[in-house]
């Protein structure tokens, strides 16, 4: 592996373990930044087809839902449609006749790019525990930040940082297992979208999923610890898959290897980060619905 990966890797944990843990506002600016620069890769990716959305319309809006998720997470739903609309009223009123491309595009990068990883923000910094009794404090720095007054007694952390570490723990299991495994065993290729990835590996990084699952849900005294750690293990494990080859697939629609050249030796912002688009809505409703009915 080369030094550039290993050093950027280095870099990039480090900053995001900072971040997991600090949580409030230093989380929710962080991921601003991180959705930002995502979403310009990926109307660069749109760009290439030819097609003209509503980029800038889309990146402050986008921003605004992130923010919205921090501060009243309840209204972020209500406000996504809202600004789907204005989206779709800017682009009537430019001088060149928008397409069916450029409308689509755009909402696919406001839902993409903007919806989905508020869920993080609402995970990280609006997750209560289910349990009203448990008097967790959430945090004890300035701008709603949080550092552990001792690392020895994990259970003692804000519900939020533990639910939202379990499952970056489970996503970074599924990346190790389908990578090494399926560089040692892989010989059955999974998809044409992504010819490297193979069903061996698929496997082991679902199974690794479910490892660290299984271990998070029985030290955090989840009910049916053993079930509910299998099948959110499972169902990440499965839906990081779906998200990886989602951005793959949008890649090789447009032409390229990469999303972008701003990690040295990994790429761009979406080929780090495709494989929690789509957990963060499952891992929100997973603690916030499902949980709370097994009580």
């Amino acid at each position: 592996m080369p030094w550039t990966r290993i050093v950027s890797t280095i870099v990039a944990l480090a900053l995001a373990l900072a971040m997991l843990i600090i949580g409030g506002w230093y989380f929710t600016l962080g991921f601003c930044v991180i959705v930002f620069l995502g979403q310009l890769e990926y109307f660069q990716l749109v760009r290439a087809k030819g097609i003209a959305p509503a980029g800038k319309t889309t990146l402050v809006l986008s921003q605004i839902l992130l923010i919205t998720s921090a501060v009243a997470s309840s209204l972020t739903d209500a406000l996504f449609p809202l600004t789907g609309a204005l989206i779709c009223f800017y682009l009537l009123f430019q001088p060149k006749l928008a397409t069916i491309a450029d409308i689509s595009t755009s909402i696919l990068g406001l839902f993409y790019g903007g919806y989905l990883p508020s869920y993080w923000v609402r995970l990280r910094v609006g997750f209560t525990h289910p349990v009203p009794t448990i008097d967790i404090a959430s945090s004890n720095l300035h701008l709603m930040g949080y550092w552990p007054e001792s690392w020895t007694h994990p259970k003692l952390f804000p519900p939020a940082l533990t639910v939202t570490f379990l499952a970056f723990g489970c996503i970074w299991a599924a990346d190790i297992g389908a990578y090494i495994m399926g560089k040692w065993l892989g010989k059955t290729r999974l998809s044409d979208i992504s010819p490297k990835k193979t069903v061996e590996g698929a496997f082991f990084g679902i199974l690794g999923s479910v490892i660290v699952a299984e271990i998070g849900a029985w030290y955090l005294e989840w009910p049916y610890w053993y079930m509910t750690g299998m099948l959110l293990g499972v169902l990440i494990g499965i839906v990081s898959l779906l998200g990886d080859l989602t951005e793959s697939m949008m890649k090789r629609d447009a032409g390229v290897k990469d999303s972008g050249q701003l990690i040295p030796g990994h790429g761009g912002i979406l080929d780090r980060t495709d494989s929690y688009v789509f957990t963060a809505p499952l891992v929100y409703y997973f603690v916030t619905l499902f949980l709370p009915l097994l009580q």
